[in-house]
């Protein structure tokens, strides 16, 4: 069962989300919370939660805030800002706050569910639209010089560099595996080396690093 708390002061807007997560039975909403600064109050309450889907612009505290004052107390638990802005200014601090996913509120049931399950994975997930517009924000702000003297040849098998190509296009585990005619399981091991290979620790970073090394 995954416990997720949904942090929203749109009463109809949390009402839409928790009618779209009661479709799949292994969701199970342990809480509510009108903001932020109630967002942090209730996870401390709820510390065994796997996954809180925040809202950004909120009375008191905003989501971002809370992201980045949950994310230094409760690590381990994974944040999916879902909101209705997709502008540059509000990624790149969601991002810097340590979200792990970014998607819109229209987001149909169906690709809710999946974002849980990539991010609880260890992916990343952002609605397509956003991802081109991270892409180019890293590429605005990348001042990462390319080590000396390391050699990037053949440091991604094929694999690994059709898989790296498909995340850069913001796909899902789920929708990789299919267009490539492999198991989720099977992404999911070649990502985690990719991962390791680039040393990078969320799919920003590692899609910023793959850039830095003209991986794509």
């Amino acid at each position: 069962m995954i416990k997720v708390i949904i942090v929203e002061d749109n009463r109809m807007a949390g009402k839409a989300l928790k009618e779209k997560l009661s479709q799949f039975l292994e969701i199970e909403i342990v809480a509510f919370a009108e903001n932020g600064k109630v967002g942090i109050s209730t996870v401390e309450k709820n510390p065994n939660s796997h996954l809180i889907f925040m809202d950004i612009e909120m009375p008191e505290m905003n989501g971002i805030d809370a992201t980045f004052e949950i994310k230094k107390r409760f690590p381990e638990i994974k944040i999916v800002m879902i909101t209705v802005y997709d502008d540059d200014d509000h990624i790149f601090r969601a991002i810097q706050a340590g979200a792990d996913s970014y998607i819109l509120k229209d987001t149909k049931a169906e690709k809710i569910y999946d974002t849980i399950i990539d991010t609880m994975a260890g992916g990343a997930v952002m609605s397509p639209s956003i991802a081109v517009k991270t892409l180019k924000l890293l590429r605005k702000s990348s001042d990462t010089e390319r080590p000396h003297g390391q050699s990037e040849e053949n440091l991604l098998s094929a694999r690994e560099s059709e898989i790296l190509e498909l995340l850069s296009k913001g796909l899902t585990n789920k929708v990789i595996s299919g267009q490539l005619f492999i198991s989720p399981f099977t992404v999911k091991r070649h990502i985690e080396n990719i991962y390791q290979k680039l040393q990078a620790h969320n799919r920003t970073e590692l899609l910023q690093k793959a850039r830095d090394r003209n991986l794509f």
